[in-house]
């Protein structure tokens, strides 16, 4: 699944091409792309139609467009959804499941999903306190329960090192906790906790504040060089608005890099299951927490 450098690579592309356009006519193939817009498919195509786009943005892996009226169009990628700015004359796209035309003719805006996980659906636009001024049109109403992620204005590491510290599970579950820390995903939290040295299991009440702010800042700079190389990359689902991949995973140093010699110790990178999906790390770099001992008492 896309996590936040992806989505931010589509934000940008989407910002660049069709930000200040109107929509003219939507068409939209199949009932499952609007399946999270209640009231269905045409309800949809004909409440977008005349509208203008204001603003492209995101928050973590949520990612909508901004709308005249005070609405929103959320769009989620779901597993390979993918947002892609092409000629009206185009031959049209295996599994293109919407299709939005403009008024002045120009690229037209194309949905494509192959698993078809993803959707759009219409939201209200609410006001955001905590963004820092990121969102000056508001965030989705169906979006406000999503944390800050760690590229926005109003993010504070400290805060969020100490809510994260009050909790036993482990740091790479918390990682991965859109309620906690939005946009890091499977990828960019064993990326994280690699260049922090920690295992994902250990509990995050046993770190430091210091540590845990650290780990953050990991986590942010991490996103920030995968942004700057496309993203990330595995097949030719994930890519952007001009259907370019990203590049990041030949820069990864733990995520897929099962066998292969540490970039630090040269020690072999394991490979462990963790929550139904796989968790890379180094064995001697981000040792393994210590089982606790039953506590044995006697009568």
């Amino acid at each position: 699944m896309p996590e936040l450098p992806e989505v931010e690579v589509v934000r940008r592309g989407l910002a660049a091409h069709v930000v200040g356009r109107t929509i003219s006519r939507v068409a939209l193939h199949g009932s499952r792309v609007a399946r999270r817009h209640v009231p269905g498919p045409e309800d949809l195509a004909t409440r977008l139609a005349g509208r203008t786009v204001r603003a492209a943005d995101r928050r973590g892996k949520y990612l909508w467009l901004a709308l005249d009226g005070e609405e929103a169009l959320v769009v989620h990628l779901g597993m390979s959804g993918q947002m892609l700015v092409e000629d009206p004359a185009a031959v049209p796209r295996a599994h293109q499941h919407a299709t939005f035309a403009f008024v002045d003719g120009g690229p037209e805006l194309r949905f494509v999903d192959q698993r078809t996980f993803g959707g759009l659906a219409l939201a209200e636009l609410v006001p955001d306190p905590r963004a820092g001024g990121a969102h000056p049109f508001g965030i989705p109403d169906s979006v406000t329960h999503i944390a800050l992620d760690p590229l926005e204005p109003g993010f504070d590491a400290r805060d969020v090192a100490a809510r994260m510290r009050a909790s036993r599970s482990g740091v790479k579950r918390l990682l991965l906790h859109q309620g906690v820390v939005s946009g890091i995903g499977n990828i960019y939290a064993d990326e994280s906790l690699w260049r922090a040295r920690i295992h994902g299991e250990r509990p995050a009440a046993s770190l430091t504040g210091p540590a845990t702010a650290r780990l953050l800042g990991h986590a942010r700079d991490v996103m920030e060089a995968a942004l700057a190389a496309g993203g990330t990359s595995f097949d030719a689902l994930y890519v952007n608005v001009n259907g370019q991949s990203g590049y990041f995973d030949r820069s990864l140093d733990a995520y897929g890099q099962q066998g292969r010699p540490c970039a630090r110790c040269g020690t072999p990178i394991r490979r462990e299951v963790f929550m139904n999906r796989s968790s890379f790390s180094c064995p001697r770099c981000q040792p393994r927490p210590r089982a606790r001992r039953a506590r044995v008492t006697t009568d």
